[in-house]
């Protein structure tokens, strides 16, 4: 998968850049109100799968510090994105702030676009007023996020600009795997990096970028060409500074949604915390195969090579052991804190010692391959037969979820469409029991799947009832 690109929403305060957000997205990402300011951190999405937007704060007037930075984000949007959407209150002419705006905006020389929001209020302004700040008026366009006017002719300019295919991408036969270190600061991912670019067979290229960027380095391993991404530190939304730490938490969402696999690193010193969990939702969210790494093994008091998975009971202290560690208790919590990933395998290393690190490789290999595994259709109806003949969903009443078939419908997540009647009352315990079965015979290492559940008997009333109106 490519680099996806950035747009950014610029302009200032209550000019409706949260309800575009919400509106080009279909969905309510981005806090909307009345007052001016309501945006306060960065809200990032990802718009038809095919490039993020950036909802920033507005420029007001400073009041504090907080506020004076305002400017000093803009222009971090800027820097970040490949297009830039200026976005004003079309039924108020642009004032000095705008202007501003408008001036640093043209002055990056990335393309931008005039975006004359709220365009459903009152009487259509003179765009002339507006085309004085210096956009072409063939890069102008009238939206309403209220109702919907312009925002498809908006999206379809934002793609012909960004040159978004809209069909998906041949996978190319020699494109590298791309695996991305994720993790909180400190714990560990420059010096797994730079042990990590050592380890290779042999080093194809080198390219680093700024402390903004996402530093990359592509190796061989294994004869399989492997690019590895150092992302910065993420910390919790409210601990972050504003300016270049916030766009540098955005280039670290880019980065999951470019990568194929994904390294999530864990201080083994420090305990695991929400902003862990939070990160391991979002790769798995993102469809990516998930490494779980635990550095610094060196400072531990006794540690164990290889976990196999999350689930693995293999450190519990119930075993027979010489003692109960301070990796045990690690691993403890580690299962519990990350129970929704069972499927992940856990690696315990040292960028120090070297410990496992050459092992990473090994699973991302192993993780890609599940990516692409394409299971045969009979063999996946003879697992969901044999699981319901164990196991017959529940249902209300005298109603039952009767699951009928299951397909595989694509891959990279592997993703399986299953279909019955009645699934609507399919319980998500029920679900979770499926999944099971399948990664019983296929354990898809690593690798998040997916599932659709069609209810054919619906669909066959939707089209009686459509063909008995001709």
């Amino acid at each position: 998968m490519s680099k996806q690109p950035v747009v950014a929403l610029i302009g200032q305060t209550n000019a409706g850049k949260s309800s575009l957000l919400n509106r080009m997205a279909r969905q309510n990402i981005a806090i909307v109100a009345r007052e001016e300011g309501t945006t306060r951190d960065n809200v990032v999405c990802k718009i038809d799968d095919q490039f993020l937007l950036i909802d920033t704060a507005g420029l007001k007037n400073p009041e504090d510090d907080f506020e004076a930075s305002i400017q000093d984000q803009i222009q971090d949007a800027v820097e970040v994105a490949d297009l830039i959407l200026l976005t004003l209150d079309s039924s108020k002419y642009p004032d000095q702030k705008d202007k501003n705006i408008a001036k640093t905006a043209l002055k990056s020389k990335k393309p931008v676009f005039l975006v004359l929001n709220k365009s459903d209020l009152g009487e259509s302004l003179d765009e002339a007023e507006f085309l004085r700040l210096g956009i072409k008026a063939s890069e102008t366009f009238r939206t309403s996020a209220t109702t919907g006017q312009g925002i498809e002719a908006l999206k379809s300019n934002i793609k012909r600009v960004l040159n978004v295919k809209t069909a998906k991408k041949v996978e190319e036969k020699n494109r590298p795997i791309k695996l991305a270190l994720i993790g909180r600061p400190n714990v560990g991912k420059s010096s797994l990096f730079n042990k990590l670019a050592k380890k290779q067979q042999a080093v194809v290229s080198s390219r680093q970028g700024t402390t903004r960027d996402v530093n990359r380095v592509e190796i061989r391993y294994k004869n399989t060409p492997i690019e590895i991404l150092d992302t910065a530190g993420l910390r919790k939304p409210g601990k972050r500074e504003v300016g270049i730490e916030k766009f540098s938490a955005i280039r670290t969402l880019s980065a999951i949604e470019e990568a194929d696999v994904c390294a999530l690193l864990i201080d083994s010193k420090e305990p695991h915390s929400k902003l862990d969990q939070s990160l391991a939702g979002q790769i798995v969210g993102a469809g990516k195969g998930i490494i779980v790494v635990l550095t610094k093994a060196d400072l531990l008091d006794n540690s164990k090579p290889v976990v196999s998975t999350i689930s693995d009971k293999s450190h519990n202290k119930n075993q027979e052991q010489p003692t109960y560690t301070e990796i045990d208790e690690i691993l403890d919590n580690l299962e519990h804190d990350l129970d929704f990933l069972p499927f992940a395998p856990v690696l315990i290393t040292s960028s120090e010692t070297g410990k496992n690190v050459t092992k990473i490789f090994d699973l991302t290999l192993e993780i890609d391959a599940a990516r692409h595994t394409e299971v045969k259709t009979s063999e996946l109806n003879k697992i969901l037969r044999e699981a319901i003949v164990a196991h017959p969903p529940a249902g209300l009443k005298n109603t039952h979820p009767k699951p009928k078939y299951i397909v595989q419908t694509d891959i990279t997540p592997p993703w399986f469409v299953i279909h019955g009647r009645e699934m609507e009352l399919l319980h998500w315990s029920y679900k979770r029991y499926l999944e099971r079965k399948i990664r019983e015979v296929y354990p898809f290492v690593g690798t998040p799947i997916k599932f659709s559940y069609y209810n054919d008997r619906k669909s066959k009333k939707l089209l009686k009832n459509k063909s008995s109106k001709k």
